[in-house]
């Protein structure tokens, strides 16, 4: 088959267009002029995870002006951020923005020139913000009619602001419902709406409080929209803030947040990749938020359950915690290597812990190559002669694998140190199941785990309330 030139130029003119379609319709645009940051970089990051990546970036040029772009995979809550860490969040919903402004770092001088959705947003955040202020001051006048003996009587005026209270709530409640369906504010806003609330439920709205931590579980973690939002990790942490702040005795707040944690790994478990991602982050949390019952609630659940496939660091993090749990009893540690012990003359050095003779004893994992470990152990140093005169002793363990590094760093300590430079291959290390340092344990006279305090204030405070306070 032949073709003439005029039918070749019509082909290629077709195949062009369709390429340029394409590509069109793949990615959006985000253009915008800010008056005040002329020939300044500037990057649109976006989110993945608990992550954060650079989806594009620009230069402005002499006016202030750039163009950035994304695509369908970037589709979610992003934010442009300058030179110098300021931020403006914007809606990436494959619909092209426009933004004109002074300078990011006011925010109100920003004007969203296109973008329907991202007006939606900027609009909600704006008469959110103000109808939950006024909610807030609404809730203490309550609170003041219905207690305070000078304005108890006064039914009228509790009526109206009980009225005024439904009036506000419903409005809000309209504005969500009137968003677009199936558009992405529909679906981030009242999820950002549950987070937000939380502090102020707890404080002043205690009734909402069952409805809010069902709604909490009822948050899909496999909806790949969380993953693009930003939120997983306020999502988690207002859901257990939540929980811990109900007013409920602790074994009731411990059972709740069993029953949170079964909710959110029985949505999780069809999704390996997702199901130990946030179950590290979570277990984190709880850790950190010294709720140790429902931490090891999540480590029995994830270990126990075989349909729960777990990758070697989340299985070691939640292992070295059913083994290294409160009450068990901690390995022994044979004081091996090199032993800097300036309290103890010489021949009388312990050869191991359970030769250390004292009612208590903080076992602390470091390292001079540790970014925390000065920070805590130059704590640790302050705080030790008052609790050497309570009987409780401190063993530094060391993972350095460089004796100069070891005796630099540990020479200034009063307490005992050890290194037998095997770093993370050391047997102490292996059966204290430590992943990570700084780690601590604090020990009774049996060397029952009594504590696994995540930094030496938290040590110190129990310190300072089961020996000092309480024994005056």
């Amino acid at each position: 088959m032949k073709f003439s030139l005029s039918d070749f130029c019509f082909r290629i003119f077709v195949l062009v267009f369709l390429l340029f379609s394409f590509n069109q319709s793949d990615g959006q645009t985000i253009r915008g002029v800010f008056s005040g940051q002329p020939n300044q970089p500037i990057k649109l990051k976006g989110y993945e995870g608990f992550d954060t990546y650079v989806i594009d970036s620009a230069v402005t040029d002499e006016k202030g002006s750039f163009d950035l772009s994304y695509s369908k995979e970037d589709e979610g809550m992003g934010y442009l951020v300058s030179a110098d860490g300021r931020a403006f969040f914007v809606v990436l919903c494959g619909e092209p923005i426009e933004l004109k402004g002074a300078d990011l770092a006011l925010p109100e001088t920003i004007e969203l020139m296109a973008g329907k959705e991202n007006n939606l947003f900027k609009q909600y955040a704006a008469e959110h913000g103000r109808r939950e202020q006024t909610l807030s001051a609404w809730d203490y006048l309550e609170k003041i009619y219905r207690l305070d003996s000078l304005f108890r009587s006064y039914e009228d005026s509790r009526q109206f602001i009980f009225k005024e209270k439904r009036r506000i709530q419903a409005e809000d409640s309209l504005f969500l419902a009137s968003l677009p369906k199936n558009s992405y504010v529909s679906w981030y806003l009242p999820i950002r709406k549950l987070i937000g609330s939380a502090s102020v439920i707890a404080q002043f709205r205690p009734d909402e409080i069952p409805t809010a931590i069902s709604s909490f579980r009822a948050v899909d973690y496999m909806d790949e929209r969380l993953s693009k939002s930003g939120m997983l990790n306020d999502l988690m942490e207002s859901h257990f803030w939540l929980i811990e702040n109900s007013g409920r005795s602790l074994d009731s707040v411990y059972l709740e947040m069993k029953i949170s944690i079964d909710c959110m790994i029985q949505n999780l478990k069809s999704d390996e990749k997702k199901l130990n991602e946030i179950g590290n982050q979570l277990f984190k949390l709880l850790e950190r938020s010294s709720l140790f019952a429902a931490s090891e609630h999540l480590s029995l659940r994830l270990l126990n359950d075989s349909s729960c496939t777990l990758n070697h660091d989340l299985a070691a993090r939640l292992e070295s915690y059913r083994a290294m749990k409160k009450g068990n009893s901690a390995p022994e540690i044979e004081f091996r290597g090199d032993v800097l012990a300036p309290a103890y003359e010489a021949g009388k050095i312990p050869e191991k812990l359970s030769d250390v003779n004292s009612n208590y004893t903080v076992v602390i994992f470091g390292a001079s190559w540790c970014p925390q470990c000065p920070v805590e152990l130059s704590q640790m140093i302050r705080k030790y002669p008052a609790w050497k005169a309570h009987n409780v002793e401190v063993v530094f363990v060391s993972l350095d694998d460089s004796k100069q590094a070891f005796k630099s760093f540990a020479s200034v300590f009063p307490f005992i140190s050890i290194c037998d430079y095997k770093k993370w291959e050391s047997p102490n290390v292996k059966k204290y199941h430590v992943f990570a340092t700084p780690t601590i344990y604090l020990l009774d006279h049996k060397q029952e785990i009594l504590l696994r305090p995540h930094s030496v204030s938290q040590l110190d405070s129990w310190i300072d309330w089961y020996l000092l306070k309480r024994n005056k």
